[in-house]
């Protein structure tokens, strides 16, 4: 087959399939959706899959069985190991079977490929011949030109596209990074707090435990006194008198200094607890503040192309950063469809 018309066939059959994606959109969510991988109108696997077809099949068109199968055979292969090369090369993964049944590893899916058994079928039988007369009808010299034109233009959305999508996973990981650290500095902040709060209880607890201890001296040391006294009653109520204040006295003022001695070192210690805290809880609150900033910024900024693809690829996947993806989706409007 002459490569003058396997080219020709690549651009018309690429932009018939794009026209095909757009009118399905279209017919689903009632609005235009560019459903191509670039932005030109071109669907590159389309062109690349029937004219695959139509140059290993030719041969076997008046075999409809044999053509069938091969024809899905070919194009499973076809869009199987473009999925996995667009995935590996991009870290993420454009359309997912994953739900449908007898499917492989998302990228292809039984009834899909029997769907496009049958339209490869029908293009051949129906389709092309008319096709292929009309580009007879395309001087040779104005075909090259287009061939050279839409091939430049091609490529140079390729590298456009190609650019934008590597520049979109750089700002969705820059993203992950960012909510990452959001997180563990809520697990941190969440961590001291229940450190301080146990710290606290326990200081809390000590000083009771000798506040406790300190009162059960005070008892035993009254009690001692007055049995003391009690002793002494008989023999100088005068003097009973005055060692009992004397006695009272000197264990008040013993407890005051006790309960005072530790109730200003409790209050020392809460506010420089106070203190320390406010500092970090300040910095921590302009740090988390700055990250979120930085978060607003990459999520409103992301590229023309990046919004256009999340949008064509509905079940696209990232590999890496799944819950940016998801977050942008929200922020796009766009529900994932299943």
């Amino acid at each position: 087959m002459d490569i003058y018309y396997i080219l020709l066939y690549f651009f018309v059959y690429g932009f018939l399939g794009w026209c095909t994606e757009v009118g399905f959109a279209a017919f689903k969510e009632h609005r235009f959706v560019n459903r191509g991988f670039l932005n030109g109108p071109i669907c590159p696997i389309y062109g690349v899959g029937v004219t695959i077809v139509i140059a290993f099949l030719t041969p076997y068109r008046e075999n409809l069985i044999l053509l069938y199968v091969s024809s899905v055979i070919l194009v499973t292969l076809l869009e199987g190991i473009t999925g996995w090369a667009m995935d590996k090369i991009f870290h993420n993964k454009w359309w997912d079977y994953s739900e449908q049944p007898f499917n492989i590893g998302g990228y292809v899916c039984l009834i899909f490929s029997l769907v496009w058994g049958v339209a490869c079928v029908a293009i051949m039988d129906f389709i092309h011949p008319l096709i292929h007369k009309l580009l007879t009808y395309l001087p040779h010299t104005l075909g090259i030109v287009l061939i050279v034109l839409l091939g430049a233009a091609m490529f140079a959305d390729l590298y456009v596209t190609a650019a934008a999508i590597f520049k979109f996973n750089k700002r969705l990981a820059s993203m992950e990074k960012i909510a990452g650290e959001l997180h563990e500095i809520s697990d941190q902040l969440g961590k001291d707090i229940y450190e301080k709060v146990i710290l606290a209880m326990e200081k809390q607890e000590v000083s009771r435990q000798k506040l406790d201890e300190t009162a059960s001296g005070i008892r035993e040391n009254i009690q001692e006194a007055a049995a003391e006294l009690k002793e002494k009653t008989q023999e100088a109520a005068a003097d009973w008198k005055e060692k009992t204040q004397e006695a009272t006295s000197s264990l008040l003022e013993k407890t005051q200094g006790t309960t005072s001695g530790l109730i200003e070192k409790t209050q020392e210690a809460a506010a420089d607890w106070k203190e320390k805290t406010q500092e970090v809880s300040e910095e921590m609150r302009g740090h988390i503040t700055d990250l979120k900033k930085r978060y607003q910024e990459l999520s409103s900024k992301t590229p023309r192309i990046g919004r256009r693809l999340v949008k064509a690829f509905p079940k696209m996947e990232s590999r890496n950063n799944k819950l940016q993806l998801e977050e942008l989706r929200k922020k796009f409007n766009i529900k994932k469809k299943k």
